[in-house]
């Protein structure tokens, strides 16, 4: 049975068995429109997904990249458990997606992007991916989409909530978390909330065997800790102080049994965000409103070594980056029929500071500036409209300025059901990363900014009334990158703009839900066609690429879920396929496609007035062999079991 023939299979029957899920349970992922912060409330005409919160429990001690390759139709490329995992949205590179922490774009500015093995589930309170270009609403690298990391302060939840929990895996692979969340009022009407969290544990992959079906197997060891603090203070006239602080530690050895050959890189990082919100709209007032100022610091350590050479002279990286940021948002309502415009006006400066021996002098410094406004308008309750602008500013570079436009329209009503079209038009940049310019010999100074022109459409159905929920939306897109670099191998690795890239597809997502009584039963489903290919390469030796699949890029992918719930006990079947991936630029081989399985299992369990309960977790069912890139033989059958304990105390009770 053919992966295309399996996909269809499988996606269908997800969405025609459910009989009975209570609507809470079933939003995970699933297209909304977001009406909360910025930037998704001015993202318009963009698809957005928000991950359901009792999915993201049942995956607290893994990382994010674990739960998103199970949730959405991205491109992953993994090196390994515990290895080096990157992210590509619809067609685009790694590069091309933004990740944002309480809207701060974290990706390196070496290397322009995110190892999504490093980040915890559990770490964040909102969990969102934006698809398409959005370099008008968060800046550079937003290409191909972005992913949005949020603390919230949660001030309803009085009182203290404390978390031990602890994963047991394969190969004596282990994580522990200890978090504690607390909310309380204050006198003269204030009030705090925030939360710690812990987290630290050994991501081993050492398997009896050395090789699958003739390819070698990696043995590896990830060592990573961290701690995650958010504190918010509000008073009584709704103003708001906030301070978010990651720290990051994270170490990996590939071939630890191996003195000699084994490869250690170790990555940190020390992020620091404050925010202060004040303000209010006022009717008839146009110039009142909520005006945000926030300071941040972001320090980011790579080194690397083999062998000896990493406690005696590993490569070493660091950069600094310290940022101010200041902006206004205004709403008023323009008359009784329902109109109403808002508009966020700012300006951010960031200050880099990079310490790199790779590079020509060692190290650098560069500025760096947004000039920004989005602008929200509704024109009726069934029609919105977002026009976004940015300029960029960068020393020694000049990149393009960068207008959106987005509109979402209530297309139908009947009964409960109600359709939804939305569109998007977008322009979009990137800047070289600093390794891309400023690297011995292979960097390239004089390298210019990508480029990048897309197009959204698509159609949501839902129908919500209590005891059911349905939903199924289409989504189309269409995204035109030039000047995308390259780090060409004709010329010895030297970096260049030597691609222009069309990447183009259709993205199907479904669920269905019932309840009736006790019984829960829900079911997801989703497929993605993603065509990537080159257009041009100014390189006439490299010819034979163009018109050919992006390397590692599958043309199908899919996946499923279905749970069925009773009382307190869960069980859970989770399938995603991929197609055939090229691994070669002229598509002459392939990797073979591949289907994974996983089971889970949940039930409450009660010790000593501790709550909590017990996760039971089995990672491809059918031990099936597949491979990622260079060709890296990815685990067999792996079995988890993850134990957590809540303890609440309301202010009562104190």
């Amino acid at each position: 049975m053919t992966f295309r023939f399996t996909a269809v299979l499988l996606w269908f029957s997800a969405l025609g068995i459910s009989h009975a899920q209570d609507s809470s349970s079933v939003r995970q992922l699933q297209t909304v429109t977001v009406r909360g912060f910025a930037p998704e409330r001015f993202m318009a005409g963009l698809k957005i997904q928000r991950a359901d919160s009792a999915l993201t429990e049942a995956y607290r001690y893994q990382t994010l990249a674990d739960f998103l390759a199970l949730q959405a139709p991205m491109q992953f490329k993994s090196y390994g458990p515990g290895q080096l995992t990157t992210v590509g949205l619809r067609g685009t590179s790694a590069n091309h997606t933004a990740v944002l922490w309480n809207g701060v774009n974290i990706n390196p500015p070496t290397l322009g992007q995110t190892d999504f093995s490093t980040i915890p589930v559990n770490g964040f309170d909102q969990l969102s991916i934006q698809y398409g270009s959005a370099a008008s609403c968060v800046g550079s690298d937003a290409i191909g989409g972005s992913i949005l990391l949020n603390s919230t302060p949660g001030w309803k939840r009085q009182g203290i909530t404390a978390t031990l929990g602890h994963r047991f895996g394969s190969w004596n692979s282990g994580q522990t978390q200890v978090g504690v969340r607390f909310a309380t009022p204050l006198p003269g009407g204030g009030q705090l909330a925030g939360k710690t969290l812990v987290y630290g544990g050994t991501n081993r992959y050492l398997p009896t065997y050395s090789e699958r079906k003739g390819y070698l197997v990696e043995p590896s060891e990830t060592a990573q800790r961290g701690v995650i603090q958010d504190l918010f203070y509000r008073t009584k006239q709704q103003h708001q102080l906030s301070l978010n602080i990651w720290l990051t530690d994270n170490k990996l050895v590939i071939a630890p049994a191996n003195p000699v050959s084994r490869e250690i890189t170790r990555t940190q990082a020390y992020r620091f965000l404050t925010n202060y919100e004040f303000g209010e709209s006022k009717p008839g007032r146009w110039l009142s409103g909520r005006t945000l100022l926030r300071a941040g610091f972001i320090r980011d350590i790579l080194d690397y070594g083999k062998g000896d050479d990493f406690d005696t002279a590993p490569s070493h990286s660091a950069t600094d980056r310290l940022l101010v940021r200041a902006e206004h948002e205004l709403e008023q309502s323009l008359g009784t029929s329902g109109q109403s415009i808002s508009i966020r006006a700012g300006a951010e400066w960031v200050h880099y500071t990079a310490r790199v021996d790779g590079y020509v002098n060692g190290a650098l410094t560069e500025q760096r500036a947004d000039l920004y406004a989005l602008i929200r308008y509704q024109l009726t309750a069934r029609l919105v409209t977002a026009l976004n602008l940015r300029q960029a500013f960068v020393t020694r570079y000049d990149p393009p300025f960068t207008p959106s436009f987005g509109i979402e329209y209530r297309l139908l009503n009947l009964g409960t059901w109600r359709l939804d079209g939305r569109g998007n038009v977008a322009r979009s940049y990137r800047v070289p990363t600093l390794n891309e310019r400023y690297w011995k010999t292979l960097g390239n100074p004089d390298i210019r900014p990508e480029r990048g022109f897309s197009q959204d459409l698509g159609l949501n159905l839902s129908d919500n009334v209590p005891g059911r929920s349905t939903s199924l939306s289409v989504s189309a897109f269409r995204n035109h990158v030039d000047d995308w670099t390259y780090w060409n191998p004709a010329k010895g690795y030297r970096v260049e703009n030597l691609q222009e890239v069309l990447a183009r597809g259709v993205e199907v997502q479904g669920q269905t839900a019932w309840q009736l009584g006790t019984w829960r039963v829900g079911a997801f489903g989703q497929y993605a066609y993603t065509r990537s290919t080159q257009l041009r390469v100014y390189d006439p030796s490299a010819i034979d690429v163009v018109g050919k699949q992006l390397i590692y890029l599958p043309l199908h992918t899919a996946s499923a879920n279905v749970f069925v719930q009773q009382g307190l006990h869960r069980l859970a079947l989770t399938w995603q396929g991929s197609d055939r991936r090229a691994s070669t630029f002229d598509n002459s081989k392939y990797l073979p496609e591949y289907q994974l399985v996983n089971l889970l299992f949940e039930t409450a369990i009660r010790v000593r007035g501790w709550q909590g309960k017990a996760v039971v977790q089995v990672d491809n069912l059918f031990n099936e062999f597949y491979l990622n890139v260079k060709n890296n033989v990815m685990p067999g059958r792996s079995v988890a079991l993850t134990l957590v304990f809540t303890a609440n105390t309301k202010p009562d009770q104190q």
